[in-house]
């Protein structure tokens, strides 16, 4: 098999009335526990996360435009939706998504480039999750002027409550994943539904609250609405865990991000009309304010959202520690990442990237809570996780454009050019996004991938000995085995002994 060729290898038969092919029989059924409705949740619950609560607050900083970017990057959303799905009904072998797409179409380098960056993002993310979900543990609990230390601790608890839940087992985790979307996406449909009757025009800021030129109030928006959609692509990286994922990873994918869409744009411009701009602008809770100026008298009202916002940032915790273990098994199961991120329990559970995935958010916000505060934290990590995860969309969106124009595709009329425009615009809203989010953040980001590539090195290295990767041959080294071969090499070597052969190749 080619390094660039992946193939499904099925499972060992086994007889079905024996224990062996019980066993066999229990053990797919435990590892495919997320049906077409799961695997929707799992959607629906990775993109709504405590993001949507904090993303008003963001959008009002470019003004009124921010809701016209956010419809913007909804289509785009949509549009890699149906990308992802159209990608794992073509490759033999997505286990892993977009990691798996890039390796099927370049190879192992370019599988591990991808896989790395969306490692990368995906427990990064987790850190900007549950930097937002302080800010409403510490509305519930009426904590004011709370210690970085302190909110460090309430951290801990919104990042391993969710690996708990993740090591029980995937059936848990998605009766969990399940609940939880539900807890927050009514509470949510009602503000962007009831909210409007509620509104004052006069709470809308300027088009542009930026500051600047209309591009950079679009790259403020631009950052914080891209983040608030990933997770468009969570059935497709855990598409081993998906039943029949060649129809179901595609429809999960499309229906959780158009209803996540709707839901982000109903509440976001609705909460932008319920709360004061000035007082927007400098909240790290906005929904808070929006259900205090809906419901003035009641004093439960700030109480019940900033619980929902609880609710949906464990939820989206729960989904995400999936998403970080599935990356990092995949990849592993190549050899492409250290061999203990397949370590995996009787369940199927692959424990060590559970802790690992969880114990490096934990360690990042420990750094970012003694140094920054507040919006601040939430805002750097949303800027690192929104870069790195536009590669891994890049590069999924170009996988699909090379199959589309090589000579593996039969023209098709609308059809090809239906795909090609979903592959091309995917292309160009990757590209648009990594533009648009800074110049600072892209540096840092790179950082990021070298770091990467280093241990690509060595891994790279390891395959070579065991015979699993092809060893470049190097001219030096060709010359010197032939001199001591007595074979003459290379031009102009015929007649010429050892001596010569080994003194040109020095």
């Amino acid at each position: 098999m080619s390094t660039t060729e992946i193939q499904e290898v099925p499972d060992a038969p086994a007889d079905p009335a024996g224990p062996q092919g019980a066993l066999s029989r229990r053990n797919r059924e435990k590892a495919h526990a997320l049906g077409l409705t799961s695997a929707t949740g799992l959607v629906i619950g990775s993109i709504v996360g405590t993001g949507v609560f904090t993303l008003p607050a963001i959008l009002a900083g470019a003004g009124t435009m921010g809701i016209v970017v956010l419809g913007v990057i909804a289509v785009g959303a949509m549009l890699l939706a149906v990308l992802f799905g159209q990608l794992t009904r073509r490759v033999p072998n997505s286990d892993g998504g977009l990691y798996a797409y890039s390796r099927h179409e370049f190879g192992d380098f370019a599988g591990y480039l991808t896989g790395w960056c969306y490692w990368v993002q995906s427990w990064a993310g987790n850190a900007a999750i549950v930097s937002s979900w302080v800010f409403y543990v510490d509305a519930l609990f009426n904590l004011d002027h709370v210690s970085g230390m302190a909110n460090w601790g309430i951290a801990m608890v919104g990042l391993w409550v969710p690996a708990a839940v993740n090591l029980a087992g995937v059936r848990q985790m998605a009766w969990f994943q399940n609940i939880t979307v539900v807890l927050k996406f009514l509470p949510l449909l009602f503000v962007g539904v009831v909210g409007w009757f509620f509104v004052e025009p006069a709470h809308f800021g300027p088009f542009n609250a930026s500051g600047g030129s209309l591009y950079s109030g679009i790259g403020i928006a631009a950052g914080v609405a891209l983040f608030s959609f990933i997770g468009v692509e969570a059935a497709a990286v855990t598409a081993k865990r998906v039943t029949n994922p060649r129809v179901n990873v595609g429809r999960a994918s499309l229906l959780g991000t158009a209803l996540s869409a709707v839901l982000y744009v109903l509440v976001s411009a609705a909460v932008m009309g319920l709360v004061a701009h000035h007082t927007l602008v400098h909240t790290g809770s906005p929904f808070v304010n929006a259900f205090q100026s809906m419901f003035p008298h009641t004093a439960w009202a700030g109480k019940f959202i900033a619980a929902v916002a609880v609710v949906s940032g464990i939820g989206a915790l729960n989904g995400w520690t999936l998403i970080v273990t599935e990356t990092s098994r995949a990849i592993a199961q190549d050899d492409l990442f250290p061999r203990p991120f397949t370590w995996a329990d009787r369940k199927g559970t692959a424990w060590f990237g559970i802790v690992v995935g969880t114990a490096l958010p934990s360690l990042l916000m420990l750094w970012r809570y003694n140094t920054s505060t507040g919006l601040t934290v939430f805002t750097y990590l949303v800027d690192l996780t929104v870069v790195t995860v536009a590669i891994p969309y890049f590069m999924s969106a170009i996988a699909q454009l090379t199959f589309l124009v090589s000579r593996r595709r039969k023209v098709q009329g609308w059809a090809l050019a239906r795909d090609l425009t979903v592959a091309g615009t995917s292309v160009l809203f990757s590209m648009w996004v990594t533009f648009a989010s800074g110049y600072q953040v892209v540096y840092q980001a790179l950082v990021v991938i070298l770091a990467g590539l280093i241990l690509y090195a060595f891994l790279n290295a390891r395959r070579e000995r065991l015979g699993e990767a092809a060893e470049p041959v190097d001219a030096g080294e060709t010359a010197l085995e032939g001199a001591l071969e007595g074979t003459p090499t290379g031009p102009g070597a015929t007649g010429e002994g050892a001596d010569a052969a080994l003194a040109r190749s020095v």
